[in-house]
């Protein structure tokens, strides 16, 4: 009898849900129960490509937005906005595989530290009109840096992993810099 009073009870609650969210929300109301369930595999993914941010030339894909008054470099507090280049080799003429879209900035006062705030998109193969989100800390002088995967879209939805990153080519005088990424990714 108690599973009986229990089935009755949730079967009215969700009656009376279930008017609520057609007269109060209408379409933005969706109404869902433990009932249903999808099945779906989770999976990890190893990515390898190359970012290559050009701060140099007449199309730059990478631009200062902000920075610290009376200041004339990249120093702390300098913020940029991006859209570079991800191919399948480390030369830029190399094949297109996406593109890292976003912002970073100079975020300590003491080393050269950088807060990524940036999109994967894909637009080759299975990953096409998928991406991956990152929000991270980025040490640049260390060899191999470590920054958390915090979300996806398409193929990468709920994702979650980490990016490695090591920088192969950097060009002091211009600032341009090509970075190796392999990245792990869980999603379903």
């Amino acid at each position: 009898m108690a599973t009986f009073s229990i089935c009755l009870l949730f079967t009215f609650n969700f009656i009376i849900f279930s008017n609520f969210c057609n007269t109060a929300y209408g379409i933005f109301c969706e109404e869902t129960t433990e009932a249903i369930t999808i099945k779906r595999l989770e999976k990890t993914s190893h990515l390898h490509f190359y970012f290559h941010d050009v701060i140099s030339g007449k199309q730059p894909s990478v631009v200062k937005i902000a920075g610290p008054p009376n200041s004339t470099g990249y120093g702390f507090g300098a913020t940029m906005i991006m859209d570079d280049a991800l191919t399948e080799g480390p030369e830029i003429s190399s094949k297109l595989v996406g593109r890292a879209q976003g912002m970073y900035a100079i975020a300590a006062q003491e080393e050269l530290s950088l807060l990524m705030v940036m999109n994967f998109a894909f637009i080759e193969g299975t990953y096409n009109g998928s991406s991956i989100s990152i929000l991270g800390r980025n040490p640049v002088l260390n060899d191999i840096r470590e920054m958390p995967i915090v979300g996806g879209s398409g193929v990468f939805r709920l994702a979650r992993g980490y990016a490695l990153a090591h920088t192969i080519r950097l060009d002091y005088k211009t600032g341009d810099a090509t970075v190796e990424y392999h990245v792990y990714v869980s999603h379903y």
